[in-house]
């Protein structure tokens, strides 16, 4: 597949890969982004609300 490299180890294992960003860049993106929120799907979450109340009570959002 042009754009795309595989690194292999010495016995010929797949262990790495090139993209050419340039080609698909968006695709990185999206995968990029999928793997971060992979990484934190167990972070306490805020529910929207809470978030609005502590923005206001700092003074950066409007009541």
């Amino acid at each position: 597949m042009k754009g795309i490299q595989y690194m292999t180890d010495d016995n010929g294992n797949k262990t790495a890969v090139v993209i050419d960003l340039r080609k698909y860049g968006s695709v990185w993106e999206d995968f990029y982004d999928n793997l971060k929120a992979s990484e934190r799907k167990d972070e306490p979450r805020e529910s929207i609300e809470m978030l609005r109340k502590r923005l206001i009570q700092k003074g950066k959002l409007l009541d």
